[in-house]
């Protein structure tokens, strides 16, 4: 099973090459079970309104780039806040 430190470090290195799934397993870590999974795209609830957005589609078992990048923007925001908390 990939950890998702792991997962979070390839992203960072290419955003091009991470598969759906592990992608899922990322945001379900930090932004819990995503509130729409009906269609293509899983939605995830956000501590805050606006973007980023946590919005992910599945493109042939592969995340898109932009969303994998939309994905870590939105992991540094939440742990600003978290840092802005203590």
């Amino acid at each position: 099973m990939t950890k998702i430190v792991d997962v979070i470090d390839a992203m960072e290195r290419n955003a091009k090459g991470i598969s759906f799934n592990d992608l899922c397993k990322v945001c379900d870590h930090f932004f819990g079970k995503p509130r729409q999974t009906a269609s293509s795209h899983r939605v995830y609830k956000t501590p805050w309104r606006g973007d980023p957005r946590i919005n992910i589609q599945n493109d042939k078992g592969m995340a898109k780039n932009y969303q994998v990048t939309q994905v870590l923007l939105a992991i540094k925001r939440l742990k600003e806040l978290e840092n802005d908390e203590k």
